[in-house]
């Protein structure tokens, strides 16, 4: 049909990634296609932390310091905690930005930067490389998110994990249009 339409349908998960990652030229091209998401009044409420080389070290040691949290500590060891950021050669924090608005709601807002991921996603793939998307405890920890210097009205969508598909994974069954779109009145 069309290339994007391609590339959607041939969007996937990859959890086995290695160098490279993308360069400066790659990701700011990448970032201009997640500046393109669907933006209520402009508001622009998204950042991106991008963390590579000793810096997904750095990562790895403060999800390893939640897990020592006497208030919330996180169930997963410290040493998986330690290689997590490891995974990949980079990674890319998604982060929703409220900002206050009568016509926008906070849903809303945060639903704009998840497309904005959703499309970092989709550019890194159609420029060579894979990614992983991924949340959990740790994006919703205080300890990993004063770390990453979240503020009290953002919160962290999703760590992208980024870099060149390692080996190939089985297709994952997709259901079929019929199984989740009906019309209405039907």
């Amino acid at each position: 049909m069309t290339h994007v339409i391609d590339a959607i349908l041939e969007r996937s998960s990859e959890p086995r990634l290695t160098s490279p990652a993308p360069g400066r030229a790659v990701l700011d091209k990448v970032f201009e296609c997640a500046a393109r998401a669907p933006d209520h009044a402009l508001l622009r409420p998204w950042r991106y932390l991008v963390i590579e080389g000793d810096g997904l070290v750095s990562l790895g040691e403060l999800f390893a310091s939640a897990a020592d949290d006497p208030d919330q500590p996180l169930s997963a060891s410290r040493d998986k905690l330690l290689r997590m950021p490891q995974r990949a050669p980079m990674l890319i924090v998604g982060i929703s930005c409220y900002r206050p608005h009568p016509k926008v709601p906070q849903a809303e807002q945060s639903q704009s930067a998840a497309i904005g991921l959703g499309y970092i996603l989709l550019a890194l793939q159609s420029a060579g490389f894979g990614g992983m998307w991924r949340t959990g405890p740790v994006a919703r920890h205080p300890v990993i998110r004063t770390g990453l210097g979240v503020g009290d009205d953002e919160t962290i969508i999703g760590f992208l994990y980024v870099g060149t598909v390692d080996s190939a994974k089985p297709p994952v069954p997709r259901p079929s249009v019929d199984e989740f779109v009906s019309r209405w009145p039907g």
